[in-house]
């Protein structure tokens, strides 16, 4: 797909745009309302395709967790044990079905997962992705913060748990992850999914070790790279650093068709997962 339709679709799902004025700039790049109606199914999320690891495998078990301030779903191995936790951080669309089968899938790698829905004191996620978004755009730093560390206490406190726990987060997600690991020393590590950087004089702060994947053609959140990579490595510290050329942010979500790039996100998947074991034990 040209990428002058994903540049477009990234301003609106960002809150460049509403639906109306985005279909409109879409007409006219595509130089038709037929061409923009077909491609509007191509450039939006299809949970028809989230499951890659479906509810009711054999090898994990889920429940509806509630935490101090908050809830999420929550996924571990159905053996019993002790396991590495995760808090997984959606994003800026709230708790769908995308998010949720990532937590079956890294329940399916051997952690405790908790899908933190930011969005459940305003009701939760509604079915609307756009007015999810809407939603997100109401949560203040604070609040969000006080729900991330609220969900890695609860996660860290789970009987399936080993005692510590680890964070991973997509685009609005990837961003809270850094927050996070500015706001909570207890957080073992942080995998950061073409998220937004912590400011450089936050950066001081942050103790977890960090791995950070970005999509190269991601001009918008890559601008921010630079400056960080300098303030870790002022700060000493602990960090690894993709970006992979070719790939669009939000290069991981599967029910993407014009941004999901497979064979960038099994390698992001396979790096995450091996960051985490490493640290989170």
């Amino acid at each position: 797909m040209d990428q002058k339709y994903i540049n477009l679709f990234d301003r609106f799902t960002h809150g460049g745009m509403n639906r109306r004025d985005f279909m409109e700039k879409l007409t006219l790049l595509a130089g038709s309302s037929t061409a923009a109606t077909a491609l509007l199914p191509l450039l939006e999320n299809n949970y028809a395709r989230a499951d890659i690891l479906p509810e009711g495998d054999p090898r994990i078990v889920s429940q509806t967790l509630e935490f101090a301030g908050g809830a999420g779903y929550f996924v571990k191995p159905s053996a019993e044990g002790k396991y590495p936790g995760v808090v997984v951080i959606h994003e800026n669309r709230g708790l769908n079905p995308h998010i949720k089968d990532v937590a079956r899938r890294m329940a399916a790698e051997g952690f405790a997962a908790l899908a933190v829905d930011y969005l459940h004191g305003l009701g939760g996620t509604p079915e609307d992705p756009d007015k999810a978004r809407d939603m997100i755009g109401t949560l203040t730093p604070e609040g969000i913060n006080a729900t991330s560390v609220a969900a890695l206490a609860s996660v860290k406190a789970n009987p399936a748990s080993n005692g510590k726990s680890g964070a991973m987060g997509f685009c609005w997600g990837g961003g809270t992850v850094g927050a996070l690991a500015v706001a909570d020393s207890g957080l073992s590590a942080g995998a950061v999914y073409y998220g937004r950087q912590p400011a450089d004089a936050d950066v001081p702060k942050i103790t977890a070790p960090l791995l950070l994947q970005y999509g190269g053609l991601d001009e918008r959140i890559n601008a921010g790279i630079p400056a960080f990579e300098a303030a870790l490595k002022a700060n000493n510290k602990v960090y690894e650093l993709y970006v992979y050329e070719g790939a669009n942010h939000a290069f991981n979500n599967d029910t993407n068709a014009a941004r999901y790039n497979k064979d960038v996100a099994e390698l992001a998947w396979s790096r995450t997962v091996a960051f985490l074991k490493k640290y989170v034990v």
